[in-house]
């Protein structure tokens, strides 16, 4: 039969057809694909538009839904009249700080973050990305030995 040399001979043409030297099989096996492109760059860092610091923000109030937030860290003022509250947030207008509730005993002081989206602006988009903001709350008596905790926690 003619028709098996034929076959035979279109499945070697099919099969060699697309290899090149670089994905050839080899005796000992078949290599790997070799890349022609050029290495990669390493990109450099954008810069931090705020310098690393925290946001300076004030609570605005007029938010739907205010929520607690969890804050880093409070750090008192050289008095003690003063906290100064660093926490991570989202961009205005959909993460503004509606209040902050402070609640002081001989202990403790007890400070929670409130924020929401706006009640001003509606429909709106923001992009996700985590923002460092700060906020100062003064004290009705100066901190001394009292506890600061997070109201949110």
């Amino acid at each position: 039969m003619i028709a098996t040399p034929i076959l035979a001979g279109c499945l070697l043409v099919a099969l060699g057809c697309g290899t090149t030297p670089d994905t050839a099989a080899t005796a000992e096996g078949p290599s790997q694909p070799v890349s022609h492109a050029a290495p990669p760059q390493p990109v450099a860092p954008r810069a931090d538009p705020t310098g690393g610091a925290p946001k300076p923000t004030k609570p605005e109030g007029g938010t739907d839904n205010p929520r607690r937030v969890r804050w880093l860290k409070a750090t008192p003022s050289k008095d003690g009249r003063s906290l100064r509250i660093v926490w991570w947030s989202g961009v205005e207008p959909c993460n503004v700080l509606d209040r902050v509730t402070v609640r002081e005993t001989s202990k403790r002081v007890t400070v929670t973050l409130w924020e929401g989206p706006s009640a001003k602006v509606q429909n709106v988009a923001c992009i996700e990305i985590a923002i460092q903001k700060v906020t100062t709350v003064r004290l009705k008596k100066p901190l001394g030995g009292r506890k600061v905790v997070d109201g949110a926690r």
